[in-house]
């Protein structure tokens, strides 16, 4: 495995992390302002990425059973880091935070480039299905009723209506449906190209909202709770898709889904934590501890792939 692309594609990432550090430094931006970012991420670049991703990805068997194996890692890491926040007690808030940058990784912007320099075109497909009907769909389903349930929204009237109604899940169903109509030539052109001007705001804005977000008083006080993140994160879902994939039999793609496994913190959590009122302070602190840890965790599980 090329450490040399790994580092290449995480410094691109504290790149624009450290951009938006600086405008909150310099005054430009204040922390508050970073409910604006994530307001115009939700209603415009998030939907407009999820649904170009999903409508330009094509179908198969393959990628099917990647996205499976995103949903077991990601099902087991919520199991996992839901006790892991019991165990620690944390506040409901610190938790909801806490089991989302645990359990999901940011296997689109990371893991996207990182799969494709290392392992080949071949490898790229799987990894967004991966992504976007593992990891995405299931931030927008059990992630979101974790984050109403321990955030601002309780009952199970406002999860279910979250649910259904957060902008990211609308884009995933309707992007579903989209695959299925024979648009006109023209239309369709005109569609992605549209969408896709918006979703290439998702990212930088992203990253940036997550240098306006930080708090390095959280990584001081949270020690604890940030290394059982990083375990979990970086070092047992790796372990658990290579499980999976063993006991499969097919061990093909066994690289490429440890690989995806193994991703840092999702950067989405902040969109997510955001809309339910959880702890922006400690789920940037993940993000950036585990976006450093990875460049040593991603190249170690790679080499014990037998």
């Amino acid at each position: 495995m090329s450490v040399g692309v790994l580092i290449g594609a995480i410094a691109r990432v504290l790149v624009f992390v450290t951009i938006g550090a600086a405008l909150r430094y310099f005054g430009v931006l204040r922390r508050d302002d970073s409910g604006t970012l994530h307001r115009v991420i939700t209603y415009v670049a998030l939907p407009a990425l999820i649904f170009v991703s999903v409508v330009s990805t094509p179908l198969s068997s393959e990628l099917v059973r990647a996205a499976a194996v995103a949903w077991a890692v990601s099902l087991a890491g919520l199991a996992v880091a839901w006790e892991l926040a019991h165990v620690l007690r944390l506040s409901p808030r610190t938790a909801g935070g806490f089991v989302l940058v645990a359990a999901l990784g940011n296997t689109g912007y990371l893991g996207y480039p990182v799969v494709q320099a290392v392992l080949g075109d071949r490898w790229l497909a799987p990894a967004v299905f991966y992504d976007v009907f593992g990891t995405v769909a299931v931030l927008f389903t059990l992630g979101i009723a974790v984050a109403a349930r321990l955030g601002e929204r309780e009952g199970p009237v406002d999860i279910v209506r979250e649910l259904f109604t957060f902008p990211a899940m609308i884009a995933l169903l309707v992007a579903l449906a989209y695959r299925f109509v024979p648009w006109p030539a023209a239309v369709s052109i005109t569609v992605m190209d549209w969408t896709g001007v918006a979703s290439k705001m998702a990212l930088p804005l992203i990253m940036i909202s997550l240098g306006v977000s930080l708090d390095l008083r959280a990584v001081r006080g949270s020690a604890k709770a940030l290394g059982a993140v990083a375990g979990v994160k970086l070092l047992l879902l790796p372990a658990i898709a290579i499980a999976v994939v063993m006991l499969s039999g097919n061990k093909v793609d066994v690289r490429m889904l440890a690989m995806q496994a193994g991703m840092p913190s999702v950067m989405l959590s902040l969109v997510v934590g955001e809309r339910f009122k959880l702890d922006m302070g400690f789920i940037a602190a993940a993000i950036l501890v585990t976006t450093i840890g990875c460049m040593i965790t991603l190249p170690l599980v790679q080499l014990i792939i037998p």
